[in-house]
């Protein structure tokens, strides 16, 4: 059975993590997060990691470490993080199934938590 992971990422999000962390001293991944902010009223947060915070989510991918700030995990149950690049831009994406709302500039989303109980089932700690 696989550990319960709050969200996943693809190959290329992955491959993305492994050369940011390669590029900077001591980086051991990036966390990710959720702040208030923008049109639709919530912002998706992406930093370094040098000291995981031991109340993180930890999720792991092909060597790629993504670390999840306990107060963004509802919302972000479920997400799967891409990292794509087209003509008009080049980051991570979140495909996530809890966001009910997009602004147009595509920075800014809204979003429900998802379910306190699915969270503690998958968690194992119902």
């Amino acid at each position: 059975m696989s550990r319960f992971q709050v969200m996943t990422m693809t190959d290329a999000a992955a491959d993305r993590v492994r050369e940011i962390v390669s590029a900077r001293d001591g980086a051991r991944g990036v966390r990710v997060g959720i702040k208030k902010g923008g049109c639709a009223g919530m912002e998706y947060t992406v930093d370094l990691v040098t000291e995981p915070d031991p109340k993180d989510d930890h999720v792991e991918h092909e060597g790629a470490h993504v670390y999840v700030a306990p107060e963004a995990a509802l919302f972000l149950l479920g997400t799967e993080l891409d990292f794509e690049v087209t003509k008009l831009r080049t980051g991570f994406t979140f495909k996530n199934p809890n966001q009910t709302s997009a602004c147009g500039c595509g920075e800014s989303i809204e979003l429900k938590p998802a379910d306190l109980k699915a969270l503690a089932e998958a968690r194992g700690t119902a």
